[in-house]
């Protein structure tokens, strides 16, 4: 909603407000916050605790994806509070997950991950590989891995295990006060254990009220395509497409450079 030029004359905070979901200039009430503001602030954190602590629902997420071929895995991390007090164990895959991959001729494979929020993931992970592979048609794309109590890293093994030159790994990020279901991705050229955060990709802050799907499969897809041409990800791969500076450009898409 628009604030009328009288509302900002009782609140010149108001226009500042209306252009971010930051908390900003809340005011008080005494020595406290006003009431409004503050049930707002607990209704944020309860949110944000219930994305972390929530489960994807694995089998809608698949019905989502379908007709795209799925793999159920897990990581070492044999329950949520496990996986929540050791990070190691979400970024390995337990034997049985990965005596059930099988190698391929695949130029991407995408994961998607639990992560922090099962909320980011369920709104938004189907959508997103949806609209990526929709127009990746040059790459062979194998199965997507449905990956329960997972990190990042346990892409790199998913995808060393497939055969897979690039991996995709869509999580969960951890939730803030501003947005409890956010997604984000992480791209990796030649997948494999031991990687770093600096050789890998990242597109962040996917969610209603910041980066659309549309926008993140539009970077998504440039930078799939360009680490295939060019063999490397992360700091090395720069993002500098011209048809990424924002959603009027969208026509101006993709070609098969590899």
């Amino acid at each position: 909603m628009t604030d009328t030029p009288k509302d900002n004359q009782k609140d010149p905070w108001a226009r500042f407000r209306s252009a971010t979901r930051a908390r900003i200039a809340l005011g008080r009430s005494g020595d406290a916050l006003p009431t409004k503001a503050l049930l707002e602030f607990q209704l944020a954190h309860a949110r944000a605790r219930d994305a972390v602590h929530s489960a994807v629902d694995f089998d809608r997420l698949a019905a989502d994806l379908s007709p795209l071929e799925t793999i159920r895995v897990h990581s070492a991390a044999p329950d949520r509070p496990t996986y929540l007090r050791r990070p190691d164990l979400g970024r390995r895959l337990d034997p049985a997950s990965a005596a059930g991959l099988t190698a391929g001729e695949w130029d991407l494979v995408f994961v998607i991950a639990d992560g922090l929020s099962a909320a980011a993931v369920q709104v938004n992970a189907a959508p997103l590989v949806r609209a990526c592979t929709a127009r990746l048609g040059h790459l062979r794309i194998g199965p997507v891995v449905l990956a329960e109590q997972a990190r990042v890293a346990l892409g790199d093994e998913v995808a060393s295990a497939m055969g897979a030159r690039l991996v995709a790994l869509l999580v969960g990020e951890r939730p803030g006060l501003s947005a409890a279901e956010s997604l984000g991705v992480y791209l990796t050229w030649d997948p494999k254990s031991g990687r770093a955060d600096s050789e890998r990709n990242c597109i962040s802050n996917i969610h209603s009220g910041g980066l659309s799907i549309q926008t993140a499969a539009d970077k998504l897809c440039w930078l799939a395509t360009e680490a295939a041409r060019l063999k490397l990800t992360g700091v090395a791969l720069k993002e500098d497409a011209p048809s990424l500076t924002g959603p009027d450009n969208e026509k101006n898409q993709l070609t098969d450079r590899s």
